[in-house]
Formats: C-alpha cells, sequence, structure tokens
C-alpha cells in the first residue's frame, strides 16, 4: 500500500518555485510558450505565464499577488483568490513545488 503523500497547500508565505524536471519554453511553431514536464505538455494562457515566471523560490505568493495586481492595474484581493487557485493546482499536480 503507497503511503499518502501530506497535500502542500499555498499559503500567502509559500515561495513556489518551479521543481527541476518542469520548463517553460517557447514553441516557435505554435508560436506560444509551453510549460513542459515528464511525458506532459501544458498551454498556459499570459496570466498564468505570468505567474508560473513569478515562482523563483524566492517572492512569497503575498508577493506575487502584489505585483500582478500592479501590472494588471487591479486590487490586490481581486488577483488573490485565482492567483491561489492557481498555484495550488498546479501544486497539487507536482508542477510547482512550496
Amino acid at each position: 500500500m503507497m503511503a499518502q503523500r501530506e497535500r502542500a497547500v499555498v499559503s500567502l508565505r509559500s515561495a513556489p518555485s518551479l521543481p527541476r524536471h518542469v520548463r517553460i519554453q517557447y514553441d516557435s511553431v505554435r508560436q506560444a510558450f509551453a510549460v513542459l514536464s515528464p511525458e506532459k505538455v501544458f498551454w498556459p494562457n499570459e496570466i498564468s505565464l505570468d505567474i508560473l515566471r513569478r515562482c523563483n523560490g524566492q517572492s512569497t505568493v503575498g508577493h506575487i499577488i502584489a505585483d500582478l495586481a500592479a501590472e494588471y492595474d487591479a486590487e490586490d484581493e481581486a488577483v488573490a483568490a485565482d492567483v491561489i487557485a492557481f498555484l495550488q493546482e498546479w501544486t497539487d499536480k507536482l508542477l510547482v513545488k512550496l
């Protein structure tokens, strides 16, 4: 029986990063950025890419939210739920580590 891993939960203090097996790469044929992981390719939209590019292991989720809110001229609260939900989904899929 496999031991179930404990779910990593995103918080404002989390400092997300991309694991070694995940990378962002430009696909010149599709003229779009892809997120590559072993045996899987994801085609994130522009906002998702903006979030992923900020996952450098240094910036906290709170900082990423503030940065995106400033860039998109939005309130932090308007950005927070979407950023946290996105990061939680990608963390659950092991595409982002906390």
